[in-house]
């Protein structure tokens, strides 16, 4: 994993290989490694995620991100979900309600984040 500031936010990068992420106990990993790393926000690969995370109705998505949320880190998924959300109008719903919050994203790039990123430093009242 790597760890860079963007925008003034510590953020932990799960790389792009390796076995797929697939629920509660990956969640407590990220969470430790966050902590030994002093991350606030934790960017994940679409690619590395189970397609079980995918289906609402299983509740892994559900208890991967709740998890996180409860230690307070913030999460992007990165990458093209389309393949996901065809076909499920949840699945679409959770995506979309997710990205008007500030916890949990479903990003295209790693550039929607710098971007997403530099928009709260600009209407951050600290700023």
């Amino acid at each position: 994993m790597t760890v860079e500031e963007i925008h003034g936010v510590r953020v932990l990068t799960v790389p792009g290989q390796g076995p797929a992420i697939r629920g509660g106990a990956d969640a407590l990993d990220l969470i430790a490694a966050s902590f030994e790393e002093q991350a606030e926000f934790v960017v994940i690969p679409v690619e590395r995620l189970d397609p079980a995370f995918f289906t609402l109705s299983n509740g892994l998505a559900g208890e991967f991100l709740q998890k996180l949320v409860n230690y307070r880190l913030r999460v992007a998924i990165v990458g093209d979900v389309s393949a996901h959300v065809e076909g499920s109008n949840a699945l679409r719903d959770f995506v979309r309600e997710s990205n008007r919050r500030k916890q949990n994203w479903f990003l295209a790039s790693r550039d929607e984040l710098r971007e997403r990123l530099a928009s709260e430093v600009a209407v951050s009242p600290e700023a």
